[in-house]
């Protein structure tokens, strides 16, 4: 009797540790599991970052999370700046079409363009995009607006994104053609000249960038008085900034503010979907306006899209 009561307790002390070798396996299996999902997930989005990069050049340099600052306190703020650009609208933004600046182009799509000096994937947007709406807005297409941003400033050692883009605020206001405008942007966002970032930064002087601009098709006067040190419009261009980067209808799906961005029509028009579809920045572009592209540059050949209707979805 004793020794048939020992072995039920040993046969149950037997049974209580399979069970709980059991247990314990099927633990370590369903987190191996679990590590393998992640590591699958982990490797799709870093996939999908290194293909946007490597397609459209965007990287995040700025981001402001929706309780960070109040955009009608920012916009109050650059609404009482002393100094500020005849040639900007109340949100800052310059208006170019075929017919010059403030001047809109109707029943075409307006695309605006937020961009700072210094922004590597801004480069990428304007020497892929650019030449493409340049021709658009010629052939009266298209409506540009064009935002400046300075938020990278400290990342030179000379205030490169301030006296850059003042330069590019004064050539605005005392220069009548705005190709002159998009050609300096095109100069100073060109690979050779476009400086680095933080250790990588090389200075660079007013004189490299009023012969940017005199390149660019300025009058030499014009171009000197840009770069002349004056920066007077600097107060403004960064109470711009900050309000641009305020504004929740320009936040990414992230909730927050990113350069570059792009909005069609007043609608944010996020470059992921380029890498979604699989396409190119031209092909995405043109196929979200609705032209085709030996349209581009063709007076009379008007995006589908008009002036009023939301991009057209690529990625469908």
């Amino acid at each position: 009797m004793v020794d048939s009561k020992r072995q039920a307790k040993r046969a149950t002390r037997a049974e209580r540790r399979a069970a709980e070798e059991a247990a314990l396996q099927a633990q370590a299996a369903q987190a191996a599991k679990e590590r393998k999902q992640q590591t699958i997930i982990g490797i799709i989005v870093v996939a999908i970052v290194v293909a946007l990069v490597a397609v459209i050049g965007v990287v995040i340099y700025r981001n402001v999370t929706k309780d960070s600052v109040s955009a009608d306190a920012a916009y109050s703020k650059m609404q009482s700046v002393k100094t500020q650009p005849a040639k900007a609208d109340d949100k800052g933004g310059f208006l170019l079409s075929k017919d010059g600046y403030g001047k809109k182009t109707a029943d075409v799509p307006t695309v605006g363009i937020y961009m700072e000096p210094l922004c590597p994937g801004c480069a990428s947007v304007n020497r892929q995009l650019d030449p493409t709406l340049v021709k658009m807005m010629n052939a009266g297409q298209l409506n540009l607006e064009l935002h400046f941003l300075n938020f990278q400033d400290n990342k030179s050692s000379d205030n490169y994104s301030n006296r850059a883009f003042n330069g590019a605020i004064y050539i605005a206001e005392h220069d009548s053609d705005p190709n002159h405008l998009m050609n300096y942007l095109s100069n100073i966002y060109a690979d050779g000249f476009q400086p680095g970032e933080l250790s990588n930064y090389v200075s660079v002087k007013n004189s490299q960038l009023e012969e940017q601009a005199v390149k660019a098709g300025v009058s030499e006067d014009v171009a000197k008085a840009a770069f002349s040190g004056k920066n007077e419009y600097v107060e403004w261009l960064s109470a711009s900034n900050d309000y641009t980067i305020s504004r929740p209808e320009l936040f990414s799906s992230s909730g927050s503010f990113s350069s570059p961005t792009l909005t069609i029509n007043n609608n944010y028009w996020s470059l992921n979907n380029i890498t979604l579809a699989n396409t190119t920045m031209v092909d995405g572009f043109l196929k979200a306006v609705g032209l085709k592209s030996d349209q581009v540059g063709v007076e009379g050949k008007l995006p589908s899209i008009g002036a009023d209707k939301k991009p057209i979805d690529i990625t469908a």
